[in-house]
Formats: structure tokens, sequence, C-alpha cells
């Protein structure tokens, strides 16, 4: 991977390593940072914006240092120039410095590694995807679906796999992200599900305190 990336800077999207991500590209910039991409290796990093952001969009507004890069796996042009893209997240990354001399954001970034993990660590990890499958056996039992999540997928797949696609607000997808690790990141969602289940069984749904 090049060190220095497209940046794809957005208010409400947080991408995780191995999980895929549709995208529809319609700002002119960001038309150039695909076409861009596609005729290179393909990658960008998905960046989310910190708060406030509404007040310079179309600038640079700040956004969090710990962002995913992805690789552009499917690309459609549209008549009128637009993309639709699928992402497949590649890895955490950290970005270190902005360069500004095209329209749309690229930056310096290093790479975040997630880390080896040792046999009780693994252990922890299956524990949460366990007491995972079982907070959200209700909800799937609900919507009709089979209550067992694939035994094929990988814990780390799985894992980020929730981050992502659960509905969860975007600073708390982005605290997850910034975790140091797999095991970290399973805990703490376990965690952040078990509150937000607390919060949805108290009285008139009184949400739980930051």
């Amino acid at each position: 991977m090049t060190d220095l990336l497209p940046l794809f800077p957005l208010p409400n999207v947080v991408l995780f390593p191995n999980v895929f991500l549709p995208l529809h590209i319609f700002e002119p910039r960001y038309r150039e940072m695909v076409a861009d991409a596609l005729s290179t290796d393909r990658l960008i990093a998905m960046m989310l914006l910190r708060p406030g952001w509404e007040r310079d969009y179309e600038g640079r507004p700040p956004v969090y240092s710990v962002g995913c890069s992805g690789v552009i796996t499917h690309a459609e042009k549209l008549p009128d120039g637009r993309f639709n893209i699928v992402l497949r997240g590649v890895e955490r990354v950290r970005l270190l410095e902005e360069d500004r001399a095209r329209n749309y954001r690229r930056g310096l970034v290093e790479p975040l590694g997630e880390g080896l993990l040792t046999a009780p660590q693994r252990a922890e990890i299956r524990a949460c995807r366990a007491k995972l499958e079982s907070m959200l056996a209700p909800a799937v039992e609900k919507a009709g679906a089979d209550v067992k999540m694939p035994t094929t997928m990988s814990d780390e797949d799985l894992i980020n796999a929730l981050a992502q696609y659960l509905d969860l607000e975007p600073l708390e997808k982005q605290a997850l992200l910034e975790q140091p690790c797999l095991r970290t990141r399973a805990a703490s969602l376990v965690e952040l599900l078990e509150m937000k289940m607390m919060a949805a069984r108290m009285p008139g749904g009184v949400h739980v305190a930051n």
C-alpha cells in the first residue's frame, strides 16, 4: 500500500477491515479521486469527519486521525460522470499529515496493525462472539432469520462486520475502529450493546448518560 492515500471524508460512514461498503460518488472532486484510484492501486481511505464539519464541508474540515483503507473491488461509471463503487476494507490507518496538491484530499498515513493474539485472548474473543450471538438472537428471530451467525466467518470478520453494519452512531463506530486490537474491539462492542439494551429497558426509553 502506498503511504500517500486519497482520503474520502464523510460525516456518517466508518469502514472496518475486510468489510464491504457500497458508495455513490457524485461530487466532482471525489469523482476525480475515484478515477485516479482506478488508474493506480484502487486504494482510498475512509475517514470520519469531526463534529462541526458543516461549517467548512466544501473545504477541508477536520477528520479523526484513525480511518480505514479500502480497495475498490467494483466500479461502475455512470453516463454523467458519477460512480457507483464497492470498497472492501483493508487495514486501519493513522493520518499523519495532509497533502494539498490536488482537488481532493490526500494524506500521508501509517498502517495500524491489529497485533498478534495469544491463545487466552482468542478465547476471550470467542466468548464475546457467543455473547453477541445471544444478545442479537431476539432481534434476528423477530426478523424471521436464522439465529446462528455464519460459523464459517472468522471471529475477526464477524466482529468487524457487526461493528460496521449494526445500527450504531458514527462516533460509536469510530470508537470501535480506534480500539487497538480485535479483543478490545469485541469487548467494547459487547459493552456498548449491553448499555443500549439496558437503556431500552428503562421506563420511557431513557438513554444512558455519557
